[in-house]
């Protein structure tokens, strides 16, 4: 068997952790190959599609902003694309260019791996691509939705879960957990704080370095926080699945960033 050759695309790639995980899903599952990251703009999605259907790339992540421009190039959408809108995953399947998203597996696993309570309701905090994701992953439970725009949350609910409540940005929901899909916290700004005052618990859809000013709050009254790296690993474990026929358990995963979080520190210490 030739070398399994894998890579994420997007841009900005570079602080990407799924090199970190998807190599030791490899090594876990005695499979040689390779996970690169690959920075692309949209021809550059264009090309890896076409190596993909050539042989000469086995598979790929595909993260922001391209997830869009992924489902568009494959030959066949899985349902859960045709309703986010986007894809995280391509690989070839019967001569045939698949995109698919694992996402809704990230939230999923995140939810569980954390204890985050399953009779709570939902707030939902976005209107993009991740939002969506969440959505349909939670759709069993009592959801709401809130976006700074609230037409885009209304358009999002719309595509994907006709019913669910849309409700202004900044207004709380007593005892939801609350599900972060926007950069705010990681990339600057703040959730609101009646909507963190009054939450049972918090998942963040992304990852960055160190905790969240509201992970922090949630984390000091004792209640139950799912970072980011939860989510990545969920979905980077269906991914791999996908490619490979192998079912790694995403602490595996876990297990490969925490070492990595130890290295960095002891290097720090040096």
């Amino acid at each position: 068997m030739s070398s399994l050759r894998l890579a994420v695309l997007g841009n900005p790639v570079a602080h990407s952790l799924s090199p970190v995980i998807q190599r030791a899903a490899l090594d876990f599952a005695g499979i040689d190959g390779t996970y690169v990251r690959r920075e692309v703009d949209g021809r550059g999605m264009e090309k890896a599609a076409a190596e993909i259907r050539t042989g000469r790339l086995d598979g790929a992540n595909v993260t922001m902003p391209h997830k869009s421009l992924a489902a568009s190039l494959a030959d066949v959408r899985s349902e859960v694309v045709r309703r986010c809108g986007g894809a995280n995953t391509l690989w070839m399947e019967g001569g045939r260019l698949r995109a698919h998203t694992t996402d809704p597996d990230g939230v999923r696993f995140a939810w569980a791996h954390a204890s985050l309570p399953d009779d709570a309701p939902v707030l939902l905090l976005g209107a993009g691509g991740a939002a969506a994701a969440a959505l349909t992953a939670l759709e069993d439970r009592p959801v709401t939705v809130s976006a700074r725009r609230e037409e885009a949350a209304t358009t999002l609910v719309e595509r994907v879960a006709p019913g669910v409540p849309v409700v202004s940005w900044g207004r709380s929901v007593p005892g939801a957990v609350v599900v972060n899909a926007t950069p705010l916290g990681l990339a600057g700004g703040m959730l609101p704080g009646a909507v963190i005052a009054d939450a049972a618990g918090l998942l963040e859809m992304n990852y960055g370095n160190g905790d969240t000013p509201a992970a922090v709050s949630l984390r000091a009254r004792g209640l139950p926080v799912a970072e980011g790296e939860l989510m990545l690993v969920g979905q980077g474990a269906a991914s791999f699945s996908i490619w490979t026929g192998v079912d790694v358990t995403p602490t595996v995963m876990l297990a490969a960033l925490d070492a990595r979080r130890r290295d960095r520190r002891s290097a720090e210490r040096r």
